[in-house]
């Protein structure tokens, strides 16, 4: 190729980006439609072509978005990650920031558009640009970082934590990571501290990664590939819930706080609107609840219960993961729920037996057999069937106001502690004043069951309703983790009711 000719397809790719965003007249464009494209042009789309796959979409051609309130949508700045958003195992996007911002959104009346950004560090210095209206990724509300920015109320505490792989000997401070392997998500206020540790301890070396989130970092330190990875607090108690081999060393420097961002020159109406939404999900008990959804349940779990699963979920679960799959396609229920909660119930052991005498994988008493038509409740496959159509049974049974996930943390109660104590329960969270559709409520009132200055209040009486706390929060547990590993099952009838794939 002449270089004449590259240096024409350069101008006329610089000419078509400009033109791009330039208004022009139709009849213009009618002109250009009937025009046949030149070689410089076809050279210019060829260059184009190459270029597009290496760029990070969204960031070849960027523009600020426009001014809040003149349009209908809020713009926002937001990164995957167990912490912040994710794909949820319902297909649709969950987690902490993703959850207030479509509470946010819907206040304000307003469309929610969100921008991902797969690096860390790009998002706060495309927000200094006004790409979006606000930033919503787990964003400590550090000093260094309010030039340009402004933060709004803190939501969430939390501590940096040099984590460590319990294979290796524990360091017990900054001096310990010397020599050592380490790794921070770059731009991250953990990279902040360790720099400001280096002044003192020149020899302290680490690697500044491009992620999104330190999870994926985490998981390379339980794999050995690091010796320590610093980090936030609960981001690494997530993590534990997942690697049993993942510790947390010690904690370096003092207590941060998450916020949303918003750029310096933002209009006052939407930094007021954003106080007075926190202020709002604050005296509601609208963040308690969140805050209980996405982080109540992960110090359930020991290291032996994590390492014990982990191990059977590649010894064990094979065996039945095709009749989970079933159990899903007759109940719709995600298969692995129904596996976290036969493990919760017997290990997976098809044949255990419990001093009262529920028996089964899914632990199933003689009355619920009969209901369910098994003839064998030590029958792997009746078992779990029985078992998946019964949690069905009980999510159905509850009033339809109830949305998850609170819907299924409520029918996972009832299968331990039975439906009629768990509407007791609701009886004694209505006495209180507290939600009796609400799992972060109900968990205070089923204890009460076991006492008698309660039991002997509600129609059905004693109860071990704190037993069946412990068992939803560790199958939340479980499922968290199986969600993590196990692929999602995709019936062949995907697309009918469990009741007419029931009649396959």
């Amino acid at each position: 190729m002449q270089e004449r000719d590259i240096l024409t397809a350069m101008q006329v790719f610089a000419n078509t980006r400009r033109a791009f965003y330039r208004p022009r007249r139709r009849r213009t464009i009618r002109a250009v439609s009937r025009r046949q494209p030149s070689s410089a042009h076809k050279l210019a789309a060829a260059a184009l072509l190459l270029v597009l796959p290496f760029c990070d979409p969204g960031m070849l051609i960027e523009r600020p978005a426009l001014p809040f309130g003149t349009t209908d949508e809020l713009v926002v700045l937001v990164r995957n990650g167990p912490t912040t958003r994710f794909l949820g195992a319902d297909g649709k996007f969950s987690g902490m920031e993703q959850d207030m911002l479509e509470i946010f959104a819907k206040d304000l009346g307003v469309r929610l558009r969100v921008i991902e950004r797969s690096n860390f560090a790009d998002i706060l210095p495309a927000l200094r640009r006004n790409i979006a209206h606000l930033a919503a990724a787990g964003l400590s509300a550090i000093d260094e970082r309010r030039s340009g920015l402004i933060f709004g109320p803190a939501y969430l505490s939390v501590q940096k934590v040099v984590a460590y792989n319990t294979d290796e000997p524990r360091p017990r401070g900054v001096r310990d990571l010397v020599g050592k392997r380490g790794a921070v998500v770059a731009g991250s206020s953990s990279a902040d501290q360790l720099k400001l540790e280096r002044a003192s301890i020149p020899d302290l070396r680490w690697d500044e990664v491009p992620v999104a989130d330190s999870m994926t970092l985490l998981d390379q330190l339980s794999d050995g590939k690091y010796d320590f990875v610093m980090t936030d607090s609960n981001i690494v108690e997530l993590a534990q819930n997942l690697s049993p081999n993942i510790g947390k060393a010690f904690i370096l420097g003092g207590p941060e706080t998450l916020a949303w961002a918003l750029p310096s020159d933002t209009d006052p109406l939407l930094v007021n609107q954003v106080h007075d939404f926190f202020k709002r999900i604050n005296a509601n008990g609208s963040l308690r609840i969140l805050l209980d959804r996405y982080y109540g349940h992960i110090e359930r779990l020991n290291q032996a219960d994590v390492f014990a699963f982990l191990e059977r979920r590649t010894s064990l679960l094979p065996r039945y993961r095709d009749v989970f799959h079933e159990a899903q396609e007759l109940t719709g229920i995600d298969w692995r729920l129904l596996a976290a909660l036969g493990f919760q119930e017997s290990h997976w052991d098809p044949f255990a037996t419990s001093p009262t005498g529920v028996r089964g994988l899914m632990m199933l008493t003689s009355g619920t057999a009969d209901r369910m038509g098994v003839s064998n409740r030590l029958d792997a496959r009746q078992n779990i069937i029985a078992g998946a159509r019964y949690l069905k049974i009980l999510k159905d049974a509850l009033p339809g106001r109830i949305d998850e996930p609170d819907r299924t943390w409520l029918a996972l109660a009832s299968y331990n502690v039975g439906f009629g104590h768990l509407e007791d329960a609701r009886i004694l969270a209505q006495r209180r004043g507290l939600n009796p559709d609400s799992w972060f409520d109900l968990r205070k009132t089923l204890p009460q069951l076991a006492r008698s200055d309660f039991y002997t209040t509600v129609k059905r009486g004693f109860a071990r309703g704190g037993e069946a706390v412990i068992l939803t929060e560790n199958i939340r547990n479980y499922f968290d983790i199986l969600v993590r590993y196990e692929d999602p099952y995709r019936p062949l009838f995907s697309s009918l009711t469990p009741e007419a794939r029931a009649e396959q």
